[in-house]
């Protein structure tokens, strides 16, 4: 008998709602957790508690996951539980063993076939069978179409229809899709291999068309759990039905609002029916967040109740469990650049209060947005690591793009404008600054292109001046051959090896990571939203997107977006998805100024260190960011204390009536002289201006608090 002392360690340290997760009775579960609410505690802590009472053997249970770390995770946890001999793996790393083990069987004998780890070179032939152009970018967007047809279960005779249906934008005409899909099959039946889903194919099929090999996997595998429902596809949930035959004991664990791949096949539809299909399931939801400062919590939710869709009916309420943290930070920039320099600074200053560089991450859309924040940290000398990409001047078409510009050189007149060369070199390449291929790898391989031409039309503008001609004359220097030495200048500087530093990584490959602080940069509308989100269901991924990136964040969480790509460009919208941002986007700030003053709507000012927008009182009122280096008069400061405690005695009213320390501290660090300069500080109005104005010109002029005391003001002036 299992000693009870162990299962009430298995039950120490749990919430409610995850005890009730772990003490269910054996049946369907469906866990319904919000980020950071302790999911894989809860669904090890089920797996433990139910061997450790005898509920159900270990080599019974086969718990699923997506990811081989995070079934390695789920592994040591079990283990640390006294939960061994639980299998623990990937759909395919199941599908796989099994497979392998009863291929002899089923193949008559033989082995089972060799699999392909890359479909690209295959699908490549495929599509020159077909009549169809692709270079290694438009086999691998072809490829992926490939896949998500057969993640769908929809066949090549299919796929023109289930494309149109689903609004995907292939490569290439759907009709032409399918001719390449059916010849890539054809191809793999002759050359005697398989892809990935076909192994999850063979092993459904081995189940369904065998009942010998059903029997033996059904013995073995009695009890379920799968993680991260919401992003199942269609081909895994019916292996999934095919190992339950039927039966009922399945725990599943999941969170509608992380569902962020449904372009790969992946669909929260089964996590959003499980209590529907499934009689009898017990639901538990869990909403304390243990990962986040209550701050963050409160963003997260702010954007995600604004959901709608399908998934939004399983959106949850997180409570923060944290003690009190700092406020995010909303920052609005003038251009990608002074944004990029502003987060490189900020790292630095992190990093030098003892924040480990792996404990911060910069997390964006899109890979191109990538070398921006690469050369920053660069100049800024902080260490970073691109995770779930190249690093920008690693990527295959950009090296082809820098070989293609140094050639450039000697075949473009003197006089052509930088950016113009620079688009007419990569039009060499088979680049079109017209609108961007279908195509997500071609796509990403279009937007990292125009990220260059995005650099030489900043390049273009550089104040950067150099010495040439005649003595003492200088202008700057934009030709390509220019260019080319800046963009070996930061490939240098980028391409600097790292041990440890700060994660640069997109917002799709961050899903089920963590940090202490968080930048999530570049929120304009056209970015996130991308562009390409064109449809309701498409938007509402969107948000969700945002939505991880925020509860990536533990400690510190920052936020934001450049108005124009370079100075002087078209200005931007901020994301759509945050409403404190969206109250100030340039255009309603136009709107703003021809109508008049709302005093509900909070104003808004620029920090005079960093040019950031400030959105709270107390920073507008200093006119900076709280993380700005302060310029404060500390002489000053003590003499308007002390003249604003003479004044208000001399009133007879609180200190605060005259000027509130908030007040004082900004007019110390200001030290305005004019009326102008006093006027611009938040909550100083004509009525203050005309009561004490002189006096605090006096002060800053160096007076001191007696020589400008009501009474001597007003001799000084009927003298």
């Amino acid at each position: 008998m299992i000693p009870r002392v162990r299962t009430d360690a298995v039950l120490a340290g749990l919430d409610p709602e995850q005890r009730t997760a772990v003490t269910a009775p054996a049946g369907p579960v469906c866990i319904l957790a919000g980020a950071g609410t302790g999911k894989t505690r809860a669904i090890t802590h089920r797996v433990a508690y139910r061997t450790l009472t005898g509920e159900v053997s270990p080599r019974h249970v086969l718990a699923v996951t997506f990811t081989a770390r995070a079934a390695a995770e789920m592994r040591a946890r079990l283990g640390a539980l006294g939960a061994t001999g639980v299998q623990a793996r990937t759909f395919h790393a199941a599908a796989l063993r099994q497979v392998r083990y009863f291929a002899p069987r089923l193949l008559e004998g033989r082995q089972m076939p060799e699999l392909l780890e890359s479909k690209a070179r295959m699908v490549g032939l495929a599509a020159a069978r077909a009549g169809v152009r692709a270079d290694r970018t438009g086999a691998r967007d072809l490829a992926s179409e490939i896949e998500w047809a057969k993640s769908s279960l929809v066949e090549p005779s299919e796929y023109a229809v289930a494309a149109t249906k689903a609004l995907r934008e292939p490569p290439h005409e759907p009709a032409k899709v399918a001719e390449v899909f059916a010849a890539y099959e054809t191809l793999k039946r002759r050359q005697g291999v398989i892809d990935f889903e076909d192994m999850l194919r063979a092993a459904v099929w081995g189940i369904e068309e065998h009942p010998d090999v059903a029997e033996e996997i059904r013995n073995q595998y009695r009890h379920f759990v799968v993680d991260e429902y919401q992003d199942v596809n269609p081909l895994q949930q019916r292996l999934l039905d095919a190992w339950l035959g039927g039966r009922d004991d399945l725990t599943v664990v999941g969170d509608a609002s992380q569902t962020i791949y449904s372009f790969t096949g992946a669909t929260a539809s089964y996590l959003i029916d499980f209590p529907r299909l499934r009689r009898g399931a017990v639901v538990v939801r869990l909403v304390r967040d243990y990962r986040s400062t209550p701050q963050v919590v409160g963003l997260a939710n702010a954007v995600i109740r604004q959901a709608q869709g399908s998934e939004a009916r399983l959106r949850l309420e997180l409570v923060g469990q944290r003690p009190p943290g700092a406020e995010p930070e909303l920052k609005i920039f003038p251009d990608e650049a002074g944004e990029a320099i502003a987060v490189a600074r900020r790292c630095r200053e992190l990093i030098a209060t003892g924040v480990p560089a792996s404990e911060i991450a910069i997390l964006f859309r899109t890979n191109a947005q990538s070398e921006t924040y690469e050369e920053a940290l660069a100049g800024a000398e902080v260490p970073y690591v691109v995770r779930g990409a190249e690093r920008f001047f690693e990527r295959p078409e950009i090296r082809q793009a820098v070989i293609a510009l140094r050639a450039a050189v000697r075949s473009t007149p003197g006089e052509t404008p930088l950016v113009q060369a620079v688009v007419e070199a990569l039009a060499a390449t088979g680049w079109s600054r017209e609108q961007p291929p279908p195509g997500g790898a071609a796509r990403e391989q279009w937007e990292a292109l125009a990220a260059l031409v995005a650099l030489a039309e900043e390049y273009a503008k550089t104040p950067a001046l150099v010495p040439i001609g005649v003595a003492g004359a200088v202008q700057r220097d934009v030709s390509l051959t220019a260019f080319n030495d800046e963009l070996a200048r930061r490939a240098e500087q980028q391409h600097a090896p790292t041990v440890e530093g700060v994660t640069l990584a997109s917002l799709h490959s961050a899903k089920g990571l963590e940090w202490d602080a968080v930048f999530l940069v570049g929120l304009s509308d056209g970015t996130l939203p991308t562009t390409y989100a064109k449809t309701p269901e498409q938007l509402e991924e969107e948000r969700r997107l945002l939505y991880v990136g925020v509860t990536r964040a533990r400690q510190w969480l920052w936020l934001s977006y450049g108005q124009a790509r370079s100075t002087g460009g078209r200005p931007r919208r901020p994301c759509r998805f945050l409403p404190q941002l969206e109250r100030h986007s340039p255009t309603e700030r136009a709107a703003d100024r021809s109508r008049k003053p709302d005093r509900r709507r909070p104003q808004v000012s620029s920090c005079r260190v960093c040019g950031a927008t400030l959105l709270a009182g107390a920073d507008r009122k200093l006119g900076r960011c709280p993380t700005c280096p302060s310029d404060l008069d500390e002489d000053l400061l003590e003499r308007f204390q002390t003249w604003r405690k003479n004044t208000a005695d001399e009133l007879k009213v609180p200190a605060y009536v005259v000027f509130t320390d908030a007040t004082l501290v900004a007019m110390a660090e200001r030290r305005p002289g004019t009326p102008a300069e006093l006027l611009a500080i938040a909550g100083i109005g004509p009525r203050k201006l005309s009561q004490y104005g002189q006096q605090v010109f006096a002060l800053v002029g160096g007076a001191s608090p007696d020589e400008v005391s009501a009474e001597a003001m007003a001799k000084n002036f009927e003298n």
